[in-house]
């Protein structure tokens, strides 16, 4: 099941935030993490699931998780 991070804009509430982890898990999704430093959390959804978090008027993007590495 692919996972996702969802980034949050930087004047998003806290209930704004809650309003978008709803939709996810509306949609299908299990929220993995939240994040505190900045405003995200990680759903992981159904593989083949079609979700329209990036629609959501308070979130600045959706990325597929993956493996960071530096050079």
């Amino acid at each position: 099941m692919p996972t996702y991070i969802v980034s949050l804009k930087d004047d998003a509430t806290p209930d704004q935030i809650k309003e978008a982890k709803d939709l996810a898990v509306s949609q299908g999704g299990t929220i993995g993490h939240e994040y505190s430093l900045i405003k995200a959390f990680s759903v992981t959804y159904p593989e083949g699931s079609v979700n329209t978090l990036d629609s959501n008027e308070h979130v600045k993007a959706v990325e597929l998780d993956g493996k960071v590495t530096t050079q």
